[in-house]
């Protein structure tokens, strides 16, 4: 499967041939929902918390006589019947992680790449690199590459500060490393675009 290699001009230059057993697979649907559903639940900070019984101030002194008012019993003031009182089975501190086979991440992460392939949704660029932050430029160049109003991910062989910090500020546009790469990420974004040899970089990973 081959896709179209561009400069930072916009211009065609060549093609690249991609790897057939990354980028032309069968993609395999439930592996992506698998995938997509633990990346989502990891994303929850599962910090909730309300007041129990036991949590909530007050005094502990009958409110009332036990027998006699024709009504039940109150223990205190803290009953959960009683505005103020502790809330019954409230949420807790929890950890939402689902773990995944890593077989089944990698072939969830191979099939959304597949189906990026067959939309043509791949595109690879050169030369794409930014010592100091130019928001403007890297704009600029997404322009002339025709994705300017189009959900793009870029994705880089290694960090590059500079190119993360001008697409920071671009509602469209993501810049990550091919190893922080999630199927999430993929299916996520109209158009990926990979920066020199960052496609060979996540065919290392997921064929290891």
């Amino acid at each position: 499967m081959k896709v179209d290699v561009y400069n930072i001009e916009g211009k065609k230059t060549s093609s690249k041939e991609l790897d057939k057993e990354v980028f032309g697979i069968e993609p395999n649907d439930h592996a992506i929902y698998l995938d997509v559903k633990r990346y989502l639940a990891a994303q929850r900070q599962g910090t909730h918390k309300t007041k129990e019984r036991a949590e909530v101030t007050g005094s502990t002194r009958k409110i009332k006589r036990q027998k006699g008012t024709g009504g039940a019993r109150a223990g205190s003031i803290k009953n959960p019947l009683f505005v103020g009182g502790g809330t019954i089975f409230g949420p807790r501190p929890r950890k939402y992680d689902i773990k995944l086979n890593k077989k089944v991440r990698q072939l969830a992460r191979k099939s959304a790449l597949a189906y990026k392939a067959k939309e043509n949704g791949i595109r690879i660029v050169k030369g794409l690199s930014m010592d100091t932050p130019k928001t403007k430029e890297l704009l600029s160049t997404f322009g002339k590459l025709g994705l300017a109003d189009q959900k793009t991910l870029v994705v880089v062989p290694e960090q590059s500060r500079g190119l993360y910090l001008s697409s920071r500020n671009l509602p469209k546009h993501r810049v990550m490393t091919a190893g922080d790469l999630s199927t999430y990420d993929i299916m996520n974004c109209q158009n990926l675009v990979f920066v020199d040899n960052a496609h060979e970089v996540i065919t290392g990973i997921l064929n290891a």
